[in-house]
Order: structure tokens, then sequence, then C-alpha cells
């Protein structure tokens, strides 16, 4: 297939994917959607199912893996180093998440990378960072969750740790190294040199505590669990309704005035138990039940009403067919269809940022395993008859 380009915004760029499972392929697809070049580089010797992150027509896989091109190359063979190495040449970035040291094995490290093409950005993902005394152990994304603090802050109190219901620092990982490949590819512009870009699950994860990580840093307070309460701003959490549950968020005095007026409970605006914000804080849980009291009395549908046209922030929490089925979510365009000649219903998740000159779309389906393997030699400046030899000896 013609090179796709999702988007004209990164169309300049050649990426060479060497990434697997999951951080690393969230990276390379936020440069594949934004319209790079990009070739994924399936190991020749590797089982192109599970290994690489389950079944290659599997709703994962093919979210994952869409916009791109593959080859198939054997990077233990020196000759398929050197193969790789003619691709480099030409390249823009290489993006892996080996386990640090495999990469140095096999001679595809960054330095041995920048003595071929001194301009290459190169993006490595790993479980705990390039060096260091964990650096050697292999990273997975529930250990980050654990040891970055956040399953120490999910749930409900005294429940015991609770991990994220979606692998938060796998996808923060790879969006994070997607960051820093655009940022040294701008930097490349004024130096003309490209750099190594590094960031872990760990690192990720340890970031988006964000102000639950700024309250020690800075006040020395450690954040317990707090269930569906917000820590900070109540009365904020997740109140029945007689046909469900609704999201209700009140930030600051007025918001709360408002909340107040709109379940028909004024009289505890000026109850001595929750007028101020400290007040509120400690009587959270008596605040939360009276409030519940009323939510509980009509639907979801007519408390988002209600409260929206109070001002009030609220919203259904839906099962993720509701979310899809939302008629913001249809009008954002979140779900697109992906072209594909052999007429499969391929249906995945578009990018949730919009540029007004240069959108993102998803124009292509994953590649098979190694599709374009002979078509990104030719382009590359490989010959016919040094690509037949080349199969013949398992390289590709």
């Amino acid at each position: 297939m013609a090179v796709p380009h999702a988007s004209r915004a990164l169309s300049r760029f050649t990426v060479l994917d060497l990434t697997r499972v999951r951080a690393g392929p969230t990276c390379v697809r936020q440069l594949a959607d934004w319209g790079a070049n990009v070739i994924k580089i399936d190991a020749l010797l590797e089982d192109s199912g599970e290994a690489l992150g389950g079944p290659r027509h599997g709703a994962d896989f093919q979210n994952l893996h869409r916009n791109k091109r593959a080859m198939a190359l054997n990077l233990k063979d020196p000759k398929g180093v050197e193969v790789f190495m003619r691709l480099v040449a030409k390249a823009d970035v290489v993006v892996e998440n080996y386990r640090p040291g495999v990469k140095n094995k096999l001679g595809v490290d960054y330095e041995s990378v920048r003595k071929v093409n001194p301009r290459i950005v190169y993006g490595s993902i790993s479980g705990f960072g390039q060096d260091g005394p964990y650096h050697k152990r292999p990273g997975f994304d529930q250990i980050a969750q654990g040891m970055g603090g956040l399953m120490s802050i999910t749930g409900a109190p005294g429940g015991g740790p609770m991990r994220v219901g979606i692998p938060v620092a796998d996808l923060t990982a790879g969006l994070f190294c997607a960051m820093g490949i655009l940022t040294a590819l701008l930097e490349r512009e004024v130096s003309g040199e490209g750099q190594w870009v590094q960031t872990s699950l760990l690192q990720a994860q340890i970031f988006m505590l964000d102000f639950q990580a700024a309250r020690w840093l800075m006040e020395k307070e450690i954040a317990k669990q707090a269930g569906n309460n917000h820590p900070t701003s109540i009365p904020t959490g997740v109140f029945k309704t007689s046909d469900g549950y609704i999201n209700i968020a009140t930030a600051g005095g007025r918001t709360w005035e408002r909340c107040a007026q709109a379940i028909g409970a004024p009289e505890l605006v000026s109850h001595a138990d929750y007028a101020t914000a400290p007040a509120r804080s400690k009587n959270r849980d008596a605040l939360n039940a009276e409030i519940e009291k009323r939510t509980q009395t009509k639907s979801t549908e007519y408390w988002v009403k209600e409260l929206n046209a109070a001002g009030v922030p609220c919203g259904p929490i839906y099962s993720i067919d509701q979310v899809f089925a939302d008629a913001q979510v249809e009008h954002l365009g979140m779900a697109q269809d992906v072209p594909n000649e052999e007429g499969r219903h391929i249906r995945l998740v578009s990018q949730p940022v919009t540029l007004s000159r240069t959108p993102s779309k998803l124009v292509a389906r994953p590649p098979e395993f190694g599709e374009q393997t002979e078509e990104v030699l030719t382009e590359f400046g490989f010959g016919a008859d040094e690509i037949a030899e080349l199969k013949q000896r398992k390289v590709v």
C-alpha cells in the first residue's frame, strides 16, 4: 500500500518502530496518527500474535497499530542489523521499549544508531529507567501503579490497594515519550542534532500523581484513599438516583450554593456543619447522605438536566457502550471507521485532539506481519537481487 499519511502535520518524518505490547506502541501511534511515515519492524523469528500484544486482528492490536506499514527483519542476525542501519541513515526517529541492555546486545542502541545518523531522535521506554538500581527489572503497568503511589490513593477507604481500570502507566509513558520525541524534533531544527529521549512507566506514573505528589513534597501530607469523594472539593462524588448514579462536582462556595438550591435543600447552605469549606470537608459523609436523600428521589436524566441548568458540573456514569452512544461523543467523532480492502469492520478510538488545518484521520488498517517488507526496502534503496538474497538468508 502507499505510505498512509493520517495527517499532513508530521508527514515529513520517518519513524522506525521497534516497539511491542502497549507503552511503546502508544507512543508510536501518536506519531502515526499525525501523519508520520511509520515502519513497524516485526521480529522475523517471533510469533506475530501474542508476543506483540494479542492477536493481530484483535481489537487491542488493531487500535494500537493503525496508520502504519510493517516489514519483518531478523535483528539477531548481523546482516539484519546492517539492514536496519541502512534504514536508520534515512530515518528521523527510532522508538523502542526493550528492557535496557537488549538493544545494546542487538547493536541497535542509541550510541550505535547515532554513529550512522547524528540527526536521529531515539525514543526509549522502560519499566524503571535506562540506569539505576532497578533498571534491569522487567516493567509492567500494575507494578508501576503500585510503586508510583497510585494504588494507595485509589479505591474506597480501608478497602486495600486498588489498581486503575486502564493501564495508565503504560499509556502515559507512551504519551510522554511521544511528547519528548516531538520536542526533540523541534529542537533539532535549531541545533541540527538528534538526541536520546527516555522515559519509564515509573516516572510517568509518579508524574501523574500531580497535586497528590505536590501535597507530599510541599506539605508532607500523605494522601489516602477517598473512594469517589474528591480529596479537597466537597461535596464532589457519586450519588444514587432513582435509576442509577450521577457524578456531582462542586468547586467553591457559589457552586455549592447553586447545587443546594437545585436539589431543593437551600437550608444546607446555612447549616453550621456545611457553611464553610473546612466544615464540609470535616462532615463530608453526613453532607453526602443529605444530598443523596434528595437525588435518589428522581432519575439520573432529571438531575443532569436540573443541575446543568443551575450551572453545577454533573454527569451520568456510563458503561462503555453508553459512552459511544452519547450525542456529544458522537459529535466529537471519538470513534472512526478504518478503511480496508478486505471489507472488515474496523472501528477504533480516534485522536482526542483536533487541528483546524491538519486534522488526524484513521486512513489505514494495521499491517499484516511484515506486509510491506519489499515495498519499504525498495523505497530505502535496496535492489531486487539484494532483497531476494536477504529473503533467502532469512534476514527479512
